[in-house]
């Protein structure tokens, strides 16, 4: 069994890493993982697989990343705290390290008002930032966090979500450093579109030499359509689409507009590859995994190194 992780190798070596996304199916379906899985198979280090993300209900993410394991990628198993307390965090921290996965993505959580089941009670019994303290204690110390030692501590490396461009924007940078501070590995961006924001959110983290303690992936989408763009411009909250980037898909044919979402995220990863203190790219082309190997193809991103 695998004893190290991918991702981490990668980072640690200086090399610019490329991670992607999986979100399991409302289904027990084992094939429609795998059928996601082959295109992302040699064209990204790692991929995360969501835990009932927007707060719809679907396969577990611990389950759909052991099915990713199988079919060759290296999963990021993301947990929430929106559905468990603390007891039944640790328990399947527990289980996924045994199994095999060696990447976490801490997370509080979609609230579920904003699901399928809006009544269903939020646990919420820590947040994500004591999450990320809870795991690196498991990790460092091999103490749960009552304390009680672990007989085997799981050795993950642990990554984070930051948001640059909620409001107040000057606080975010300071969230950061509580994630960092906590425990943070790594950190995952909200998907970027307003490049001059998030280019002052990384000068102001490298101001702070936050980028010398944590590994930064700067979240990527491409748009499918102009609906999509603006559905994400109205109706997603903390998400920041510049007007321009509406004018732009506006402005080919309707037919070619998923190709200049690609070409526009290829130019955003090009910026990236050159910028301070961000170290690599993470993907998620939603329901769009059959695009990854172009892309990456596109951007410069293959082939990706051996670690």
């Amino acid at each position: 069994m695998k004893s190290e992780s991918t991702l981490e190798k990668i980072l640690r070596a200086g090399q610019f890493a490329f991670t992607g996304e999986l979100g399991p199916p409302r289904g027990t379906s084992i094939a429609k993982v795998r059928e996601k899985a082959k295109h992302l198979v040699g064209c990204v280090d790692a991929v995360n697989i969501t835990d009932n993300q927007t707060a719809v209900v679907r396969m577990a993410s611990w389950a759909a990343s052991l099915i990713a394991l199988q079919e060759g990628l290296e999963p990021n198993y993301q947990i929430t705290c929106r559905d468990r307390n603390r007891l039944a965090i640790q328990a399947d921290i527990l289980g996924a390290y045994a199994l095999g996965i060696r990447n976490i993505l801490c997370l509080s959580g979609d609230h579920q008002q904003f699901g399928d089941h809006p009544q269903a009670k939020g646990v919420f019994d820590i947040d994500s930032i004591q999450l990320l303290a809870m795991v690196r204690a498991m990790r460092d110390d091999g103490k749960f966090q009552s304390g009680v030692d672990i007989d085997e501590p799981p050795k993950l490396f642990i990554g984070a979500a930051a948001n640059p461009f909620a409001e107040p924007f000057e606080w975010r940078v300071h969230r950061l450093a509580k994630k960092v501070k906590a425990g943070a590995d790594f950190i995952q961006t909200q998907c970027i579109y307003n490049m001059k924001k998030m280019r002052e959110w990384v000068k102001q983290a490298n101001d702070m030499g936050l980028t010398e303690q944590v590994y930064i992936l700067a979240g990527i989408t491409p748009m499918k359509s102009v609906g999509m763009a603006r559905y994400m411009q109205t109706q997603v909250p903390g998400m920041d689409v510049p007007e321009d980037i509406i004018k732009r898909l506006k402005g080919v044919d309707k037919n070619k507009v998923g190709d200049e979402g690609i070409r526009i995220a290829c130019e955003q990863i090009e910026e990236f590859k050159e910028m301070k203190g961000v170290a690599g790219i993470h993907l998620m082309a939603i329901e769009w995994e059959h695009k990854v190997p172009e892309i990456a193809e596109r951007a410069g991103m293959l082939p990706r190194p051996k670690v």
